[in-house]
């Protein structure tokens, strides 16, 4: 028994191949004015090398089979068949990959092979990431209870592409899934690694939007300065700026200067969609001309509290939980003037 399950299965819109202009699985979407990506020549005998290399071995899946992940699964899906619940109950067989995820702290059967090889593309301007499809085969059902091995061999990295979403290349891996050694199911992925077309000029940023509770922030800010909220009642700070108090419902307030100080309590690094007028234009450099990813932080101030913003002066890879960093006040233009908005920079030699 098998199963394919491509982009236009899981979205319901036209991202693969053919028709719909995106790229297929072998690479053959119409071709664009997307440029070849920097590094080409010479980089495609390298990239082979890991054809045929384990991305994982002897790896366990972090739980067993069970019927909790079943259900849940199920009502996402909208999937009412009944041999999925009660006595007896199999898993849905696309759940296959579902029981090899080993979430953010990955599995120790790792070897780094794959995370070397996306690096590579990386480095030769391959900054963006798009699944393209999946093909499964299920030897048979599994049940609650099983506990799950896998092995996964990096199958195939194929040539450069062109596609409408930018030139790349295509990585494949086939992750074998076994249960007391015999084999229950073949999962193989493919993802798109490629530079993202140039598109034009570079986007401009959208404006905030301003009302009366947050006006007096944003008029700080055209100031060059960081206000911060402070119940006149209780003394408690807050941000983002609010009608009254959380900690005691008081509705007086007065503002409190900010000294701009502060660091990372958590971040994101946005990867998808591309928005590149939120990214530095040079972090990280790659062929595009629009710069890649970017980091957004949830900052804690000196202060005490704590405020959403761009993370700069490092590329987005080495921005860490605990970073010092402290505000800078950047203006941009707009089809409406000019606009002044806070970011954290980085604070050198420090972290």
């Amino acid at each position: 028994m098998s199963a394919k399950v491509s982009a236009e299965d899981r979205d319901g819109g036209e991202r693969g191949g053919g028709a719909g202009g995106g790229p297929g699985k072998d690479g053959t979407g119409p071709r664009s004015a997307a440029h070849e990506h920097e590094g080409t020549d010479g980089t495609e005998p390298r990239l082979k090398v890991y054809e045929g290399l384990p991305a994982a071995v002897a790896a366990v899946g972090r739980d067993p089979v069970n019927a909790p992940m079943i259900r849940h699964w199920c009502e996402a899906m909208g999937d009412t068949n009944p041999a999925y619940r009660g006595p007896g109950a199999i898993a849905p067989p696309t759940m296959l990959q579902a029981w090899t995820m080993g979430g953010l702290s990955g599995h120790q059967g790792r070897t780094g092979a794959y995370d070397e090889l996306l690096g590579l593309l990386d480095a030769v301007g391959c900054t963006s990431v798009v699944a393209t499809d999946c093909e499964q085969e299920y030897a048979r059902p599994l049940r609650p209870g099983d506990e799950v091995t896998f092995d996964t061999v990096i199958e195939s990295v194929s040539g450069a592409k062109r596609t409408r979403l930018g030139t790349g290349h295509f990585v494949t891996t086939r992750t074998d899934v076994r249960v007391d050694g015999a084999l229950v199911g073949t999962h193989r992925f493919r993802v798109l690694k490629y530079a993202p077309v140039r598109t034009g000029p570079r986007p401009r940023r959208p404006r905030p939007v301003v009302n009366r509770d947050n006006a007096g922030f944003w008029q700080g800010v055209a100031e060059h300065r960081l206000l911060v909220q402070r119940c006149t009642a209780c003394g408690t700070p807050r941000h983002p700026w609010l009608p009254g108090c959380n900690a005691c419902g008081g509705l007086e307030w007065d503002t409190v200067e900010a000294s701009g100080g502060g660091t990372v309590y958590s971040y994101v690094v946005v990867h998808h969609p591309p928005s590149p007028a939120f990214a530095e234009p040079a972090d990280p450099p790659d062929a595009t001309g629009v710069g890649g990813p970017y980091a957004v932080g949830l900052i804690e101030l000196a202060e005490g509290v704590r405020m959403v913003s761009n993370v700069v002066g490092v590329p987005y890879g080495e921005v860490r939980v605990g970073l010092p960093v402290r505000v800078e006040f950047r203006t941009y233009d707009d089809e409406e003037g000019t606009q002044v908005l806070p970011v954290f920079r980085v604070v050198e030699g420090e972290g």
